[in-house]
């Protein structure tokens, strides 16, 4: 396999590029007042949804409750939210686009959404219609600079992926191209055209529809809903460059260089630009085609925990892991043993290859360490300690009253903790029912958010276990998490010894320091130097002290009051002063408060 080419070769492609747009004009700018009109339509469209749907929630959540009509909101809140997703879901597939990972983001937002928004968009797809070929040739050569002709001896017009941001093409490079790279069937993948305008109106429009969120009390006291929309802009401009996306793909690729369980596609660098991208063709076995596998001599259940060792090495170890490992993004690429004696020794004469790298996370240093806590809390079926970790990681606020949260975890371990996807599959369902129904109340009920990146952990290891259920239907998730949870208690321990020990010597040079410091304080002491100062306490004393004013206030005016009342009664004028005097302390009394002290 060839190595990937240095950065500067995708920059001149782009450069060239660049020229031959300044040349050439792509059909879909002709009419920039057309496109103009499309946008703002397409806006306004969203906005108009989003408007509506608010305008129905606002109505049944705050106004109705404040007329005693609570149980009407309560009965028909179901309802509306399947009518909304099954809109949203209609939405998406008419505009495509940005609109469908919208939908596919929202149906991952489990702690944000009610289950009948997310269950109702878990299926939307990230499939749209095919552009046509022309228009995509007329986009890859004015990226490219020249005609598809001089680059690949052949392009198939039939694609063989068509998502909502691109569009992939089986071809052949030509023969200087596959001599220099030593590669010759390719993958040709190209932007949708117009897609970088149709994700500016997108996130423009989401983010109006974010700052309308965040004067709804209703949201903002659970979501921070512009800062929800900004995480989704980062990763969907991200995801629509497809220089980000190879350097991704190389960055993968040396964290397993020396790892035969694991392939990588090689990047065609001079070909490739931010909207054109051209990989090594390592088409081969879907990872779920079990018919497939067996047919070439794989055995599915011997797939399933290779896989999933192989996540959790990315996720517990180097950090940085593809976080869609859908069953499409993954192929099982038969290899030729190096020799009998080896194969008999057992070598695995097959790899995990890997694709489409656009989506990838990494787990931040911060992260890892609640992360870690995580892993070991689940693995030992500890309820307590799960909590404590949710808390680390920032999904839970300090204020959060994790008591029923607590019971419940560890209600939820005792009676499904350790099973398999078999056994799971044995549980009665009304029981996931009622278990589902209280577990989600009382989640939604807490100040409770996933940050980004372990929302794309959560989405790996959900997909890991999903594909590596459908290769071994008793495939236990468990089984392949607890060795990393023991291998991370061992860390654990050794870096307690390492801080006892970094305590300790602390300590020592504290007490070596000590003897000196004393002496220049009680130096200070004799000669009157030292002050004492703390803004909290000389704030909570100017309280004290503006508090004891206004006592003082109070009483002399009911003193001054009553004296002036009862001089007044027998006719001495001093009464009168006295009673009219009353009134300095009493305004005094009612100001203080108000005034700076």
């Amino acid at each position: 396999m060839a190595s990937p080419r240095p950065d500067e070769a995708s920059s001149a492609a782009g450069d060239r590029g660049s020229a031959e747009r300044d040349r050439s004009s792509v059909a879909r700018d002709r009419d920039p007042a057309v496109r103009d009109r499309a946008g703002r339509a397409r806006y306004r469209r969203i906005l108009r949804f989003a408007s509506r749907h608010l305008a129905v929630t606002w109505w049944f959540e705050l106004v109705l409750p404040r007329f005693g009509l609570r149980w009407v909101a309560e009965r028909t809140r179901a309802r509306r939210m399947q009518r909304f997703a099954r809109g949203f879901h209609g939405l998406a597939l008419d505009l495509g686009g940005l609109m469908i990972k919208v939908g596919q983001y929202l149906s991952s937002r489990l702690d944000v959404l009610p289950p009948e928004i997310t269950k109702e968009l878990e299926g939307l797809q990230d499939e749209v219609t095919p552009v046509p070929f022309p228009e995509i040739r007329a986009l890859a050569e004015a990226e490219l600079g020249m005609s598809l002709d001089r680059v690949f001896a052949s392009v198939s017009p039939e694609p063989i992926a068509a998502a909502s941001l691109g569009q992939a093409h089986r071809a052949v490079l030509g023969p200087v191209d596959s001599a220099d790279t030593g590669l010759r069937d390719v993958v040709l993948k190209v932007q949708r055209p117009g897609i970088d305008r149709i994700v500016d109106v997108d996130l423009a429009a989401l983010r109006k529809v974010g700052g309308w969120l965040s004067h709804v009390r209703l949201v903002s006291d659970r979501v921070d809903a512009p800062a929800l929309v900004e995480e989704f802009a980062r990763t969907s401009l991200e995801e629509i460059d497809y220089l980000h996306e190879a350097a991704n793909s190389a960055r993968f690729a040396a964290d397993f260089a020396d790892d035969d369980r694991v392939g990588v596609p090689d990047v065609v660098w001079e070909r490739s630009t931010r909207r054109v991208l051209v990989l090594e063709d390592v088409s081969a076995i879907k990872i779920t085609d079990a018919e497939g596998l067996r047919a070439a001599g794989i055995d599915p259940t011997e797939v399933a925990p290779v896989f999933a060792a192989v996540m959790f090495d990315q996720l517990f170890g180097n950090g940085f892991f593809h976080a869609d490992p859908h069953p499409g993004n993954i192929f099982v690429t038969p290899v030729e043993a190096a020799g009998s004696a080896e194969a008999a020794e057992g070598e695995r004469p097959w790899r995990l290859t890997f694709i489409d790298f656009g989506m990838m996370g990494e787990v931040p240093t911060g992260t890892r360490n609640g992360l870690r806590q995580l892993l070991i809390a689940a693995a030992s079926r500890d309820g307590s300690g799960m909590v404590n970790a949710m808390r680390e990681l920032g999904v839970l606020l300090p204020t959060a009253d994790t008591v029923g949260l607590e019971r419940a975890v560890t209600a939820t371990f005792a009676r499904f903790g350790g099973m398999g996807f078999a056994e799971l599959r044995e549980v009665d369902p009304r029981e996931y029912r009622e278990f589902a129904g209280q577990f989600g109340d009382l989640i939604r009920s807490l100040p409770f958010q996933l940050p980004e990146d372990f929302l794309l952990v959560l989405r790996a290891v959900t997909l890991t276990s999903g594909v590596a259920s459908a290769l071994d239907p008793v495939f236990n998730l468990w089984d392949s998490v607890e060795p990393y949870a023991a291998r991370l208690v061992r860390d654990e321990r050794g870096n307690a010894v390492q801080d006892v020990a970094r305590r300790a010597a602390d300590a020592v040079g504290v007490a070596a320091r000590l003897p000196g410091r004393l002496d220049h304080l009680v130096g200070r002491l004799e000669d009157g130097t030292l002050e004492v100062g703390s803004p909290r306490i000389e704030r909570q004393l100017g309280r004290i002290e503006r508090t004891a004013r206004r006592v003082m206030a109070a009483v002399l005016f009911g003193g001054l009051l009553i004296a002036g009342a009862v001089l007044r009664a027998d006719g001495d004028v001093l009464g009168t002063v006295l009673m009219v005097a009353s009134a300095v302390p009493l305004l005094y009394a009612l100001l203080a408060g108000r005034l700076p002290g």
